[in-house]
């Protein structure tokens, strides 16, 4: 085996021509890259091709990175920086036998220098690369974790029989260092997975580390139960919170640097029956803010969300449920209208980007800077735009609508499920229905789905039942459905990323003038002109049928029944 080359068994097993081997030869002399990878990015032959042809010609079986736990112990077994240069991972080693996943088993330089680190047999296993690449992260990023997890245990033997009298404070700092790496490890873990929260969950015997990754919540590792207090009170102190206090909830806030990422940390912690319970939301305030469409409006969504934006005053609103991107959209928004020309001022609680030459207030309730206090001080400083994070109380919402029926344009955020429900919140909660109808311009609604795989997306041909649930029953039978079947790419769940799915009410003469007059959700949604809006309901329908998303994925978010 060691004499076979790639491009010879491609080629003879008649996987590729002699002349995309040539090609493949010529760019690999300037890119100076792995043959297999010189073939996959020029189109040549695809990855799941490539280790089919590799199986059967060196007997090598596949290994699916994805459906495997790697103990921790082996990042001890092959160094970090063997395992990143040649792009292998240690699997299992059993005595003295080693196996090791590569995505290019003909790699017999990498295959010596594990052999000559580890002095053990090794049995190559192929795997993908995208696989490797993310259980080296994974392995080497819990090692970490693993070797704080070890000495807190050795310093907590100790501390259960020490050879003399330690005092609490000489006990405290045993234990800081080994803590402080543990949560730090955990802390960029999640940043690598770029995960949105922290579940750090008490259970009996352990306490469970949880992400939300994409929006679903994801089982990483485990911490001993005689840790958890450790872990907990490292993040307390982190957060400025009172580690003496377990029995009420409390909160707390942090800034740390991962990996020259600036990220900001919102915890929460929560008593339960096994110990506290800590949420940690991640806020990266060194990711560049997105573009509209990079949002994901396009089409006619996007001309309405312009329109709205030349608006020099009125109100535009934001609507949808807690996760649904309501502040990537409001920030995006804040990023196009900040010109040298405005004096925009934001109201956040938290703040969570940092813009140049915007005026960013956070609110602060503990010492009476509320929103509604917080939007009355900004009115005396001259504002030409004006954001509030949210509007919560009546309070709050008529001070916004006076501002912007007074010449502000006003942006702001409402927890309601679609666009016509945040006229009826605000209604519900004391802004007079004439003053709403004189202010408000439109309603972005919107919510966050899960987007298809690319390395698995198949098509298939719907049932009824899911044309019916969507609301394509009748005179559509020759309709196409996509979803992802799960692959290591995508570790099995079938998406890969998020997209938003928008609707925009954006108010005409004839809709104010309903509002107005103070008609019921179902009469408002009547006077809306045919074809002038489009549902989230329909939006979602559109995405299912151009194979962005599965229906699957549509009826779990938007919980979509036929029209």
């Amino acid at each position: 085996m060691q004499y076979l080359r790639l491009g010879d068994i491609l080629v003879n097993n008649g996987a590729i021509t002699q002349e995309q081997l040539d090609r493949a030869l010529e760019v690999q002399k300037s890119r100076h890259e792995r043959l297999g990878t010189i073939l996959i990015d020029e189109g040549i032959i695809n990855e799941q091709r490539l280790i089919e042809t590799l199986e059967l010609q060196l007997g090598i079986d596949f290994i699916d990175l994805s459906k495997i736990r790697i103990p921790l112990e082996l990042a001890s077994v092959v160094p970090k920086n063997i395992a990143r240069r040649h792009g292998v991972v240690p699997v299992r080693l059993n005595k003295d036998e080693l196996t090791l996943a590569m995505s290019d088993p003909l790699n017999f330089v990498a295959l010596e220098e594990v052999r000559a680190a580890t002095r053990k047999r090794i049995l190559p296993k192929i795997a993908t690369m995208a696989a490797v690449n993310k259980a080296i992260s994974t392995l080497y990023g819990n090692e970490g974790v693993a070797r704080a997890i070890e000495e807190l245990r050795y310093d907590g033997a100790m501390r259960e029989a020490p050879a003399q009298p330690v005092s609490e404070e000489v006990t405290e700092d045993l234990q800081s260092a080994p803590a402080i790496r543990l949560v730090n490890s955990i802390l960029e873990r999640a940043s690598t997975e770029r995960a949105s929260d922290i579940h750090l969950e008490a259970r009996a015997d352990e306490m469970v580390v949880r992400m939300r990754i994409d929006g679903n919540l994801r089982t990483i590792l485990s911490v001993p139960e005689e840790l958890k207090r450790t872990v907990v009170s490292r993040l307390k102190i982190m957060g400025g919170m009172d580690i003496a206090e377990s029995r009420i909830p409390q909160d707390g806030r942090a800034n740390v640097m991962i990996k020259g990422h600036n990220i900001d940390l919102r915890m929460s912690t929560l008593p339960t029956m096994y110990g506290e319970k800590v949420v940690i939301r991640l806020l990266d305030k060194s990711t560049q803010l997105l573009n509209a469409a990079a949002l994901g409006l396009e089409g006619e969504n996007l001309e309405k969300y312009n329109a709205l934006l030349t608006n020099a005053h009125g109100m535009i609103l934001i609507v949808g449920p807690t996760g649904s991107g309501k502040s990537s959209t409001m920030y995006t928004m804040i990023r196009s209208l900040n010109t040298e020309e405005v004096n925009l001022v934001t109201l956040e609680n938290p703040v969570e980007y940092d813009i140049d030459g915007v005026n960013q207030v956070q609110i602060n309730e503990k010492v009476g800077m509320t929103f509604a206090s917080g939007l009355r001080s900004v009115l005396r400083q001259d504002p030409d735009i004006i954001a509030v994070g949210e509007i919560r109380d009546g309070e709050t919402a008529e001070i916004a609508i006076r501002a912007a029926i007074t010449g502000h344009l006003v942006l702001s955020t409402v927890h309601t499920n679609d666009a016509f429900s945040a006229i009826d919140r605000l209604i519900d909660i004391g802004v007079a229905p004439y003053l709403l109808a004189d202010a408000l311009n439109g309603i972005i609604s919107q919510r966050l789905v899960r987007r298809i795989c690319p390395h698995c997306k198949t098509a298939y041909r719907p049932t009824d039942a899911e044309l019916e649930k969507l609301g394509l029953a009748g005179g559509t039978k020759d309709v196409t459905f996509y979803r992802g079947k799960g692959c290591p790419q995508c570790f099995h769940t079938g998406y890969i990323g998020r997209t938003a799915v928008f609707e925009i009410l954006v108010l005409d003469r004839d809709l104010k003038h309903a509002i107005s007059a103070g008609q019921h959700l179902t009469e408002l949604t009547a006077n809306v002109k045919e074809g002038s809006f489009t549902s989230l309901r329909e939006e979602g329908r559109r995405l299912v049928l151009k194979g962005v998303t599965s229906a699957d994925e549509v009826l779990r978010v938007l919980n979509t029944t036929a029209d």
